[in-house]
């Protein structure tokens, strides 16, 4: 696998490794995962683990991207993750991204999505990217608009699944 690092202003994003296994565990167990995401089962480092293995690693050989570390370039410190997932269930790969709570609300996940945005439209050549979300999260929605991102319709990405709101936004051809 080629390396990836991603840098911003204050931001560096890097593939993810088991080694962020402890990262991913208080990420998915944060209650604004399990709220508007959903509980994952991963309840230990191992199922953190297999986690990062079998859905994050796999993302990267299968598609060439995924979610990456978000660290911040000042101290190095673990803030989430962001990136690029292409779900079965959507034609266009889907923007996502997620802060431990102690680092939301300082502008961190949207400097994080702007890169991954850009990125997807200058390295991957992407024309278009969805990004999906619950419509009671209101800085989800907030941050994809700062980012031009429109609201389409609601989906749902399985059939157990709540309505979603599906968000898009397309580039001209270069």
């Amino acid at each position: 696998m080629t390396p990836f690092s991603l840098a911003t202003e204050r931001l560096v994003m890097r593939h993810l490794t088991v080694d962020d296994a402890r990262l991913m565990l208080d990420l998915l167990n944060s209650a604004g995962w399990l709220h508007f995401i959903g509980d994952r089962g991963v309840r230990n480092i191992e199922d953190a683990q297999r986690y990062i293995e079998t859905r994050l690693l796999a993302s990267y050989a299968r598609h060439g991207f995924g979610h990456y570390h978000l660290a911040r370039r000042s101290d190095g410190a673990a803030l989430g993750i962001c990136g690029l997932v292409k779900r079965d269930t959507l034609e266009d790969p889907d923007v996502g991204f997620a802060l431990l709570p102690n680092h939301a609300g300082h502008g961190y996940a949207t400097e994080a999505a702007a890169g991954v945005v850009r990125f997807a439209q200058k390295d991957l050549g992407l024309r278009r990217l969805v990004a999906v979300t619950q419509g009671d999260n209101v800085r989800s929605i907030r941050l994809l608009a700062k980012l031009e991102f429109t609201f389409e319709h609601l989906v749902r990405l399985s059939d157990d699944d709540v309505d979603l709101q599906l968000h898009a936004r397309e580039f001209p051809p270069s």
